[in-house]
């Protein structure tokens, strides 16, 4: 089995981020929860935008107990007011915003025959078009002041396909190469952007979606997630890997798809 990962408490991160403001999507829950802390350990300015109030607030709270600077911003990310209104603050309580983490999005566990338009409707508009406003309005933004890094969350399902997950796919594929596009697009004007691809982590989230797999008929016991990952991924694992990508160490990489995933992809 392979080993748990040391207490990330202990990582020294000071400095990583110094100086910078970062804005991050889906930010007070399960992995977002996680990249918000390190984040500001790092010593960003951290703006939380999720839908979630009261996680939101406390998560505020423990970051600045901890010497941290936070906001937290109650917004809708598919909605373009609410973005460039969530932006606004923040531009006005940090300064320009040079890093973006856009992570927020959900699941549905559903055979495909059986997904309803509505249903992927919702999926597309927390997946998909969140990703879409957010990036255009902070791309737009830095464009006018000095560029920065952007690393969106994917999915292994980003390019590997899963049963009774086809639309979810669908919108980490979609994101998956939002990212690439953008790498594409703007390197030369100073703005990077790259994709993390998480397997299966230990969030609400992932518990969720393992739960409901089990439930339709798909076993995913410890010997099974051993047999494909070793064991379940720690939030702290995703955001570390979203941290190195958002920092200066990766300055020279774009366009990355970044598999969080102990070579699952990798072995196929």
């Amino acid at each position: 089995m392979t080993p748990m990962p040391r207490h990330f408490e202990s990582l020294v991160l000071d400095g990583r981020l110094a100086g910078r403001t970062a804005l991050i999507t889906g930010g007070a829950g399960g992995m977002g929860r996680a990249a918000s802390k390190m984040f500001a350990r790092a010593g960003a300015r951290v703006a939380i935008l999720d839908i979630q109030e009261e996680a939101g607030e406390a998560l505020v709270q423990e970051i600045e107990r901890a010497g941290g600077e936070a906001l937290f911003l109650p917004t809708d990310v598919s909605d373009t007011r609410a973005v460039r209104a969530a932006i606004a603050r923040t531009i006005d309580a940090f300064g320009p915003i040079d890093t973006l983490f856009s992570h927020a999005g959900t699941i549905i566990v559903k055979p495909l025959h059986e997904t309803t338009d509505e249903e992927y409707d919702r999926l597309m508009r927390i997946n998909a078009r969140s990703a879409f406003v957010v990036c255009r309005e902070v791309v737009a933004h830095m464009l006018e002041h000095g560029g920065g890094s952007i690393v969106i969350t994917s999915s292994i399902g980003g390019e590997k396909g899963f049963g009774l997950e086809s639309v979810y796919c669908m919108t980490k594929g979609a994101v998956l190469q939002l990212a690439r596009s953008i790498a594409v697009e703007y390197r030369d004007r100073g703005i990077r952007a790259n994709a993390v691809c998480p397997a299966f982590v230990k969030t609400d989230h992932g518990l969720r979606e393992i739960a409901e797999l089990d439930g339709l008929g798909q076993n995913w016991d410890d010997a099974d997630l051993h047999a494909v990952q070793g064991r379940i991924c720690e939030p702290e694992e995703v955001a570390a890997a979203a941290l190195f990508l958002a920092s200066d160490e990766a300055s020279f990489i774009n366009g990355l798809a970044l598999y969080v995933d102990n070579g699952w992809y990798a072995k196929g």
